[in-house]
């Protein structure tokens, strides 16, 4: 008989699905220590946590019973994911359970800093009375403007709507008529969305790219009285920056849920700012919201158990040893080409892409293929975990239609998976093919034919074919310790002079003086760096 652990706090309707259930039997113990846990789950084929057990690689590794865990929530950072996968233990989340919640407490926080609620309320348990001092702002009729227009952003976009604001929206894996569908006018970027808005607030994931996202050159920007909100990720927003804004006045107040370092320092400037209200991370701290993850936990873990259903997995994808077997080089392929896309695509809204299969490719079960080349598109720029199970649904979500084709005559190459992604400054494309059954190559960039390996740090850079380029960029590279492994030039025609590309394999990723160098040099046109996985490295959540 199957049994399942629960070593963390779980709503009652929850454990009640699970008892329910013929033929499994249900352990509560939420006192465990680390060690404790690691002993249990020899005993156990699932477990479901929340936050507070920390599934770590050595409380994974050698559990051979152990074949599901089942997080109530989103974030599953709390889990060693690499070392779940290699164990063979399909790894679950609950992303859906918590978006009303933090949408109320969004507007929640805009209603308090609006009305000065907080300060308000204190002066008067302090014997205090002072209308005028408290007077506040109105929320109708005033622009919200929104960064991330995933799950939670349309969900406060829809009630801030209802409130009478108009509403304003960046996310750039949304089409602009995919948001107008929601009532959202649509920002083609984030610089322009923030002087428009008297209130932002973000929804997006914490990335390199979100990471300091709205800083002190962004609230620069920003109307004078404008109101911030972060219920997203700590770190989006610079908190000295917005500390700064705060006393300045530029900035009438801001509120934030969430935080670079949580609990914040005892010394946290924010602390000390009166228009800054802070509250200890309750986007999801609602009754309703923990009895819906606990719910969703728990029918996860019963489907796997009892029908062997993998939904909302975060580590692996639902398909068969046999399948994954015939078409896993493809899916790494796929894969690879969706990151190369999304770095080439930066800045652009992305409304279609095209997959074209050739030769031997168009026999395979190219959907699969399609999902994984979605993961890639997607992977670093949502907060929910993106894998082939879920990208396919993510991508169509976001407006980006995802459109297959096949033909089954080869061609020039055995099998070839090609790609063209249109956007709203034009089209990207990219063909990939393989050499044997393991070494991925670029066949083709938008225009130029070329033939590079798809891994590890790519230079790209266009330019105009001319005598002594070649020598200047490895010499720049050189300059900074840079080793060039591979090289690979594409052009238009047959004649020197005219456009064409360049692909350099290198060792380590050029430091940003020395793309700016190659950059500025007057027969260069564009350059860019683009990091894949090295040789040889699996898809997250693909196993062998």
């Amino acid at each position: 008989m199957p049994r399942v652990l629960i070593s963390d706090k779980l709503s009652p309707a929850g454990i009640e699905i699970l008892e329910k259930t013929p033929g499994i039997e249900v352990v509560v113990n939420t006192d465990l220590s680390p060690e404790q846990v690691r002993e249990e789950l020899k005993n156990f084929d699932g477990i479901i946590i929340r936050s507070g057990t920390k599934l770590t690689a050595e409380v994974l590794d050698g559990q051979p019973r152990l074949k599901a865990v089942a997080r109530a929530g989103v974030g599953v950072d709390n889990v060693d994911l690499p070392t779940a996968t290699r164990q063979g233990i399909v790894v679950m989340n609950t992303p859906a359970g918590n978006t009303i919640s933090t949408a109320e407490q969004t507007l929640a926080l805009m209603y308090a800093m609006s009305r000065n609620t907080v300060p308000a309320a204190t002066t008067m348990k302090g014997g205090g009375w002072d209308r005028k001092k408290f007077t506040g702002s109105q929320m109708a009729g005033k622009t919200l403007g929104i960064i991330g227009l995933g799950r939670i952003g349309l969900a406060v976009a829809k009630r801030a709507i209802a409130m009478e604001m108009n509403v304003i929206g960046y996310d750039p894996f949304l089409t602009a008529e995919k948001a107008a569908e929601h009532g959202i006018e649509f920002c083609s970027n984030v610089a322009d969305l923030v002087p428009q808005a008297d209130y932002i607030t973000v929804h997006t994931p914490l990335t390199d790219e979100t990471r300091g996202l709205i800083d002190a050159e962004m609230l620069e920007k920003a109307k004078p009285g404008v109101r911030l909100v972060n219920c997203a990720r700590g770190g989006i927003i610079d908190e000295d920056a917005l500390a700064d804004a705060l006393e300045s006045g530029k900035v009438a107040a801001a509120a934030l849920d969430v935080f670079t370092s949580e609990p914040p320092p005892e010394d946290f400037r924010l602390r000390t700012i009166d228009n800054a209200l802070l509250t200890p991370h309750l986007g999801a701290s609602t009754d309703e919201a923990q009895e819906l993850v606990a719910l969703e936990a728990a029918e996860l873990m019963v489907g796997y158990l009892t029908r062997g259903e993998i939904r909302q997995a975060v580590n692996t994808a639902a398909v068969s040893g046999a399948e994954m077997a015939d078409t896993k080089v493809y899916l790494e392929l796929g894969y690879r080409l969706g990151l190369l896309i999304a770095q080439l695509n930066k800045g652009r809204n992305m409304k279609r892409a095209t997959l074209t299969y050739r030769g031997e490719a168009a026999s395979k079960k190219y959907k699969l293929i399609t999902s994984a080349f979605a993961c890639g598109l997607l992977k670093d720029a949502l907060q929910d975990p993106v894998n082939i199970v879920n990208a396919d649904m993510l991508a169509r979500e976001r407006g980006i239609e995802l459109v297959e084709t096949s033909r089954k005559d080869p061609g020039d190459f055995a099998t070839r998976v090609g790609v063209t992604v249109e956007t709203d400054q034009g089209e990207l494309s990219a063909d990939g093919t393989m050499l044997g059954r393991q070494y991925l190559r670029l066949i083709r960039l938008g225009d130029f034919t070329l033939d590079s390996f798809l891994d590890g740090t790519l230079l790209i850079y266009h330019h105009r074919d001319v005598p002594g380029l070649i020598g200047f960029v490895g010499s720049v590279l050189g300059k900074h310790d840079v080793n060039i492994a591979n090289m690979s030039l594409g052009r238009k025609q047959a004649t020197p002079g005219g456009d064409s590309v360049a692909i350099l394999n290198v060792d380590s990723a050029p430091p940003a003086e020395a793309v700016k160098e190659i950059g500025e040099h007057a027969e260069v046109t564009g350059v860019q760096v683009v990091k894949l996985p090295p040789h040889g490295e699996e898809i997250p959540g693909v196993t062998s």
